[in-house]
């Protein structure tokens, strides 16, 4: 046995009855008071006669000092404070002394083999066996016996009782620290979890808002420019009307992204045909079709949706062609623009959170996924792929 396994204190989850149920409580209240109920009255019994009111008086003084002793005893173990309990203890064991000489020898014999008990049982061993081994050689040497075997075989078994409640505890112990380990890792994953979400509802937010209220920002700038050109009614007009279009494609799009959160969302072709007839891009399908996970497919819209609105800030004017392929084990989207030949609004560049590639690239990354946006040789491009 290890050297540190007999400094080691019974842990205080062990010591301790938190880790019992209500059942055990009671049925350990009840055995103690059937146990202590005996031992008082086979200590008054072995009075000859009719016990008198001193004796009995006497009798129930005992069992309360060394009760009171023994309660001090477990607390001092809980709080591992070693010289107290080991002091109290030397008490118990003097209190068979005591009781002994009063002429109760079997009150004495419960006072060592309790006192074996409870240092075998709550005691470091280093401590506990000296103990123990004072206790029984005080109950061999007072009691007597006519056969030794007989007196070191209810020694070893006592000493054994002891050390089987030891492990007994110490195995509720883990039980209870495991337990409180469970219920704190579950709630750590419940709060990773609401964070996770926070976070999803959070990049939703910001993928809607900036492409809606960034196209919206290019025709309403648009607008401006023609009226401080004096350019003709109409026209400001459809640049007016295609900021409503806008901001009413932007409300479509958030209670797409509701209906996403919930699980309810329609197929990834149907909204990328949407998207490249309102933007007027080239849509090119490949691979075998099939539905994609909903956290998949959801990164595939929202990657559309933000390459489409970097086109509209910083390439103005450009040809955009969007390519979705399925492959055995994921899809890959395909953004491609052939770089813009209208002089780019600084004003319009700077709009928006600034975080646009960076948020399609966590959500790549979050699903295990990898996204590439670099120059081509003519224009932009913009790579997806997901495990799906």
């Amino acid at each position: 046995m290890p050297l540190e396994t007999w400094r080691v204190w019974p842990s205080r989850e062990a010591l301790s009855r938190e880790a019992r149920t209500g059942a055990r409580r009671a049925l350990a209240w009840l055995t103690r008071t059937l146990t202590l109920g005996g031992l008082l009255w086979a200590a008054i019994a072995e009075a000859r006669g009719w016990p008198s009111v001193g004796l009995v008086a006497g009798a129930l003084c005992g069992f309360g000092a060394a009760g009171a002793v023994l309660w001090a005893y477990f607390r001092t173990t809980l709080e591992h404070r070693l010289w107290p309990s080991v002091g109290l203890l030397a008490v118990l064991v003097g209190g068979g002394f005591v009781a002994h000489a009063a002429g109760s020898g079997f009150a004495a014999a419960a006072l060592w083999f309790g006192s074996t008990v409870v240092a075998m049982g709550r005691l470091p061993l280093f401590a506990a066996l000296p103990m123990a081994v004072a206790a029984l050689t005080a109950y061999g040497v007072m009691q007597g016996s006519d056969n030794a075997l007989t007196g070191v075989l209810t020694s070893a078994g006592i000493v054994l009782v002891g050390y089987v409640s030891r492990l007994d505890s110490e195995a509720r112990g883990n039980t209870q620290r495991l337990l409180v380990q469970e219920r704190a890792a579950r709630k750590a994953e419940a709060e990773s979890a609401a964070l996770a979400e926070r976070a999803r509802i959070a990049r939703e937010i910001h993928d809607v808002l900036a492409h809606s209220l960034s196209a919206q920002a290019v025709h309403l700038e648009a607008a401006r420019m023609l009226i401080e050109r004096g350019a003709e009614r109409e026209e400001v007009l459809r640049r007016v009307i295609d900021a409503r279009r806008m901001a009413r494609e932007g409300l479509a799009e958030t209670r797409q992204a509701l209906s996403a959160l919930r699980g309810e969302m329609a197929p990834v072709e149907e909204f990328l045909r949407e998207l490249v007839s309102i933007e007027g891009a080239g849509l090119e399908l490949a691979g075998e079709s099939r539905a994609l996970p909903a956290e998949a497919g959801l990164a595939v819209r929202r990657v559309a949706q933000e390459a489409m609105t970097n086109v509209r800030k910083h390439a103005p004017g450009a040809k955009v062609d969007l390519r979705l392929e399925y492959r055995p084990e994921e899809v890959e989207l395909v953004v491609r623009d052939s770089g813009g030949r209208r002089p780019v609004d600084n004003s319009l560049e700077a709009s928006g959170a600034g975080y646009g590639l960076r948020g399609m690239r966590e959500r790549a990354e979050l699903l295990g996924g990898a996204l590439d946006a670099g120059p081509a040789e003519e224009g932009f491009v913009v790579r997806l792929r997901v495990p799906a």
